[in-house]
């Protein structure tokens, strides 16, 4: 079995160090993360300048670009093996709802997806780190699950939220959805020290959609939230309506 494990938040951060450290013993571990934090990348891959990737005192290969650039340099030529697990993590942070369309950390996991690998995204619900050894444990026993009971043919791709609790204070694991969240909160103005306007993108609006079943509601109750993810973005309900809408035309203009 060999492991690859990135990260949003960069190689030095303490939920990557305990990513890897839940993940000795099951098999070859390979560690590529960003050299700075790269929260809120998405998907983005690095395509108007060279990356470079260096080694740091700890064995982990750092790269000067986001985590989807991690894992696609690490799987195109980086390594002379293809993993047979991606996991991104642990993130300063939860990753649910319309989080996951910007998260750097699913993104690092969904890029192995694409590759067809099995890939799991993992995420501390509270930032501080605090109870960063739950998640880690959590991490853990699902990986071990995993490996025993592979969960479908891959490729799968899994949103793992986990709450900040002591371990003895979780409620167990459900499957969920994505809940949804309402607009972002207005950007925040300013000045820069010559008097010209800066802007701040606004807070992460409230959770609208997080009713039973969501990731939302799980994490709120204390349950670790594994939702299964896609990357297929087609309307497939509203195909037929829009297929009838083009129809009523009568040309390409």
């Amino acid at each position: 079995m060999r492991i690859l494990v990135a990260n949003d938040d960069g190689y030095l951060a303490p939920g990557l160090v305990a990513l890897v450290e839940a993940c000795r013993g099951l098999g070859e571990i390979d560690v590529v993360a960003p050299e700075q934090n790269a929260s809120g990348t998405s998907n983005a891959l690095t395509l108007q300048r060279p990356l470079t990737v260096w080694t740091a005192a700890s064995g982990y290969r750092v790269v000067n670009g986001t985590p989807s650039d991690c894992v696609h340099v690490a799987l195109t030529g980086l390594l002379p093996q293809r993993p047979d697990l991606v996991l991104s993590g642990i993130n300063n942070g939860a990753n649910m709802g319309d989080d996951t369309l910007y998260s750097g950390t699913v993104a690092a996991a969904m890029e192995g997806y694409l590759f067809g690998i099995p890939s799991i995204a993992f995420s501390l619900s509270e930032k501080g780190w605090q109870h960063l050894d739950t998640a880690a444990h959590v991490a853990r026993s699902l990986l071990e699950q995993v490996l025993a009971e592979p969960p479908g043919a891959p490729p799968w791709l899994l949103n793992v939220n986990i709450p900040a609790r002591p371990l003895g204070a979780l409620a167990g694991r459900v499957t969920t959805r994505l809940g949804r969240r309402h607009a972002s909160e207005p950007v925040i103005r300013q000045s820069n020290p010559r008097g010209e306007p800066i802007y701040w993108i606004g807070a992460a609006g409230d959770a609208r959609e997080a009713g039973e079943g969501t990731d939302f509601h799980a994490v709120a109750h204390g349950h670790v939230s594994v939702t299964p993810l896609q990357v297929d973005l087609t309307d497939h309900a509203l195909l037929p309506q829009w297929s009838r809408w083009l129809a009523t035309s009568s040309g390409l203009t």
